[in-house]
């Protein structure tokens, strides 16, 4: 699979006093807020991330979406989900790494 035939993305948690959590389609990002948001996203704590098929990249985004919000909807203390849980959601949606 050719590198351009996947997107990169990430599920992460701000590590500041909001603790939300939030997504970013990596290869999506416009050039003006690019290193806005990889820097919102480095400075964050890393929940999970992969690589979609470029062809189900919309439906996955909005299992990704979902993710998000159902984890943004948890309790503070007991948010997350594990990356098996993830994993088993996207299902054939996720593409191997490069």
């Amino acid at each position: 699979m050719a590198a351009d035939e996947r997107t990169m993305f990430e599920i992460y948690r701000e590590s500041d006093y909001n603790r939300s959590f939030h997504y970013i389609f990596y290869t999506d990002l416009d050039e003006h807020a690019r290193e806005h948001e990889i820097a919102k996203a480095a400075n964050a704590d890393m929940v999970f991330s992969g690589f979609l098929h470029d062809a189900s990249k919309e439906q996955a985004r909005v299992i990704v979406e979902s993710i998000v919000d159902q984890l943004n909807a948890m309790d503070e203390r007991e948010a997350g989900l594990s990356a098996e849980e993830i994993t088993r959601r996207l299902g054939d949606l996720l593409a191997p790494p490069p």
